[in-house]
């Protein structure tokens, strides 16, 4: 399947939480928009491969999403190599994607770091001629960058996405992942979904609206016009 929009997730959930706004807001508006999970996810306190696998597939009918799919690489030590960097590659060039999306550069996950290291050096292998790659050489336009980051940090966003109207489904899409999420992670200072309603809350207010989700880019964003700007 062509795709104007793929978003590399390090793990099942990943797209959910960093922007899953973005996602539906996007199919809204008529994009192809699909997610690449790397790894399972597994194992997890709470999780099973069957597990995991039926709150993916829970999540993905919320988010109406036309393909996702799994590149099977190791949970937990997920690693920028070059047989990983070369499946990934392949990925762009089968399905062509206008945008990437992928995790923000800076995070204590050691996974999360790999997969933005794997998705930019995928992007650059993805136009190499004389390879055995399979798919045809294509260069993604732009990689963008989603928040979902396991470091206390104050984000400098390059812009902020209005998901308003998307919250209520953005969060039922999270909550399928219900042993990520909700099983043994409320404690003392709010439950873990009260947590993400307030951060979006945060963005939200930033640019005036009601919920927000915040996004970076490492090369300049260029615009036509300022018709979209809030």
């Amino acid at each position: 399947m062509k795709l104007d929009v793929m978003v590399v997730a390090p793990h099942p959930d990943d797209a959910e939480l960093g922007m899953g706004g973005a996602i539906m807001r996007m199919l809204d508006a008529g994009l192809v928009v699909g997610v690449l999970d790397l790894t399972s996810g597994e194992p997890t306190p709470y999780g099973s491969l069957e597990k995991r696998a039926a709150e993916t597939k829970a999540a993905t009918e919320i988010l109406k999403l036309p393909w996702r799919e799994n590149l099977g690489l190791p949970n937990r030590s997920l690693v920028a190599d070059l047989e990983s960097r070369k499946l990934l590659a392949e990925q762009f060039r089968l399905h062509q994607p206008k945008w990437i999306f992928a995790p923000y550069w800076e995070d204590a996950h050691p996974d999360h770091l790999a997969a933005t290291e794997l998705t930019e050096a995928a992007r650059f292998w993805a136009k190499l001629s004389k390879t055995d790659m399979q798919g045809e050489r294509y260069h993604p336009q732009r990689i963008y960058n989603y928040y979902c980051v396991h470091l206390k940090m104050n984000a400098r966003p390059a812009f902020i996405l209005d998901i308003s109207d998307y919250w209520e489904r953005k969060i039922a899409a999270i909550r399928c992942f219900h042993s990520q999420f909700i099983q043994g992670r409320d404690d003392a200072n709010g439950s873990f979904v009260d947590k993400l309603h307030d951060e979006a809350s945060y963005w939200g207010k930033s640019i005036g609206v009601k919920y927000g989700e915040p996004f970076a880019s490492r090369e300049p964003i260029g615009l036509t016009g300022l018709g979209e700007l809030i």
